[in-house]
């Protein structure tokens, strides 16, 4: 393989030639041509990128969750990068549905690693990167150890000196929305920012709206009497505490969202901008609702770019990384 990576592999039984398409966080999706018969490797076919990739260090790393299972992450950062205990750093994962995280080429991510941020991405239980018994371990009654996996993910960063609870950043969406909902209300203390996107977050009527009954064999459902002891225990909306002093959260959804309703991100934003005692100016609760999007696939060019810049200079803001002019 080139690096530490995403490959994939496509060949016919009665040639030689073998295509090896591959990518990771450094490395635009290039497709190989390899000769099994003689060795030899070529590039076929490369994506067009025309701006200039930094020297990074792809490195996976593995943390102990809650309790005992060994979690491995991806960290990402420049190669030159001094890692002096508080570098900003935006956490992130999924858990759930069997759907893996692996390393890919995302360009947007370039002007981050730029201006010194590290990106960590976790493979959490729930996920599927290690086979049916991983995704098993993070549904149902077993999706407390999705939240635990990344708090636990957050503590190893913080302890091995890569970044402070001030300047680490989690950011998902939609069952990635529900996960980053449910640790800023177990562990506030552990965030300086949270972006929470498209979120699952009211887990007892969530079943009620739009196709989301299909996702009660992973969930659960509260009318099941079993089941609703479990839900409501990491229910986000319904662990929202009033006093507590939460980190800024930017809440994103789109009116037309026809797979995660947008009542959620509506009703927990007000329920924590109420029950905050974070100075309102300096840590704000925010929503933004897109009138004319849904779940997110599908947006034209211009409107992904306008929401990633919202995203990175909220994140920016509150990491403490904007001029102190800008602030």
């Amino acid at each position: 393989m080139p690096g530490l990576g995403t490959a994939a592999v496509s060949s016919a039984e009665e040639s030689s030639e073998v295509y090896l398409s591959f990518t990771s966080y450094d490395h635009p999706q290039t497709i190989y041509r390899i000769d099994v018969a003689d060795g030899t490797r070529q590039v076929w076919e490369k994506a067009p990128i025309d701006i200039r990739v930094p020297d990074l260090e792809v490195r996976q790393d593995w943390c102990q969750s809650k309790d005992g299972t060994r979690i491995s992450m991806f960290i990402v950062h420049k190669a030159d990068l001094e890692i002096d205990g508080k570098n900003p750093t935006i956490l992130t994962g999924y858990g759930g549905f069997s759907i893996p995280i692996a390393p890919v080429f995302q360009a947007t991510l370039l002007p981050w690693f730029e201006s010194g941020g590290i990106l960590v991405e976790v493979n959490l239980r729930g996920g599927g990167e290690y086979g049916d018994s991983w995704h098993r371990g993070g549904m149902l009654d077993n999706k407390e150890n999705v939240f635990d996996d990344f708090i636990a993910a957050a503590e190893w960063l913080i302890s091995n000196r890569f970044t402070t609870a001030k300047r680490l950043a989690i950011s998902g969406r939609s069952n990635g929305g529900l996960l980053t909902g449910a640790v800023v209300t177990r562990r506030p203390d552990l965030f300086g920012a949270v972006i929470c996107g498209n979120p699952l977050l009211d887990m007892l009527r969530y079943h009620r709206f739009l196709m989301a009954k299909y996702w009660v064999p992973e969930y659960g459902s509260a009318e099941k009497a079993r089941q609703f002891d479990y839900l409501l225990k990491y229910s986000p909306y319904h662990n929202v505490k009033d006093g507590e002093s939460y980190p800024a959260v930017l809440f994103t959804s789109g009116e037309n969202d026809v797979r995660v309703h947008p009542s959620h991100a509506r009703k927990m934003a007000a329920r924590m901008q109420r029950a905050t005692a974070s100075d309102k100016a300096k840590k704000p609760i925010l929503l933004w609702v897109d009138r004319e999007s849904g779940h997110g696939q599908g947006k034209p060019l211009h409107l992904r770019l306008r929401d990633l810049v919202d995203a990175r200079i909220f994140l920016c803001w509150q990491l403490g990384m904007l001029p102190e002019s800008e602030g």
